[in-house]
């Protein structure tokens, strides 16, 4: 599939026509996923727990975060950040299409010199996108980096915007894992059962300092591996 994938998405990134006939046909499967996957008794209904804290940040693991646009509730605006890379355009114009706002950049990349540049803008876009009252979603692992352990970067926004940090899970009692991928990604497929875990929101002080936000760190990524633990056993079966 990768092998495939590569070949194909020079081509489809310079046809307007192609991409948008895909991004239409990624929309459908998905929103037929998630019809087709009813939820379990002890689903969480994102709605009242993020309008209760809006404007919040949702966080969500690399690889079993694929079927989350198609549970975004319809009345609430949520902004999310996504890669400048080739293959995230794609996964960012799915979500455009599916009533999401869209940031381009990586705010969890780190180096020895702190958050890279790229990632510092796309914190400030979604701090004003914050500042303005709307929500935004984000992947708090790093890409290509230590799977389901959180990067800065959640945090940061979190110190930044004062606006706390809300674990989410999502998964299927039918799906394929890329046992490969480096996130072992997750294709959640037709005909089963479905469980979203709201998990217990982090907040972080807007005078953290270096301790302060490894803890928060920390405490980020034990809140979503709890979520994501519960949203697989509702279902049955292991993470």
């Amino acid at each position: 599939m990768k092998t495939v994938w590569k070949k194909v998405r020079e081509p489809l990134a310079q046809s307007t026509l192609a991409k948008k006939a895909l991004v239409n046909l990624i929309a459908l499967a998905m929103k037929f996923i998630d019809r087709t996957n009813p939820r379990v008794a002890g689903s969480h209904d994102p709605e009242p727990v993020l309008k209760a804290m809006t404007p919040a940040i949702a966080a969500l693991w690399h690889g079993q975060h694929l079927l989350a646009p198609a549970m975004k509730p319809r009345d609430l605006k949520i902004v999310a950040m996504f890669s400048r890379s080739a293959d995230a355009e794609l996964n960012a114009l799915v979500a455009e299409k599916m009533g999401f706002g869209v940031v381009r950049g990586s705010g969890g990349r780190e180096s020895s010199r702190g958050i890279d540049k790229g990632g510092a803008r796309a914190l400030i876009a979604l701090k004003k996108t914050l500042d303005s009252g709307m929500n935004v979603a984000m992947i708090a692992d790093i890409p290509h980096g230590t799977p389901r352990q959180a990067g800065l970067g959640i945090v940061t926004l979190a110190k930044l915007s004062g606006r706390p940090i809300v674990p989410m899970a999502v998964t299927t009692s039918r799906r394929k894992v890329l046992e490969r991928s480096w996130d072992k990604t997750t294709i959640n497929l037709p005909f089963g059962r479905s469980a979203l875990i709201v998990g217990e929101p982090v907040h972080v002080p807007s005078d953290a300092d270096e301790k302060l936000m490894e803890e928060k760190r920390r405490e980020v990524t034990a809140a979503l591996n709890a979520a994501t633990a519960r949203a697989y056993q509702l279902v049955g079966g292991a993470r």
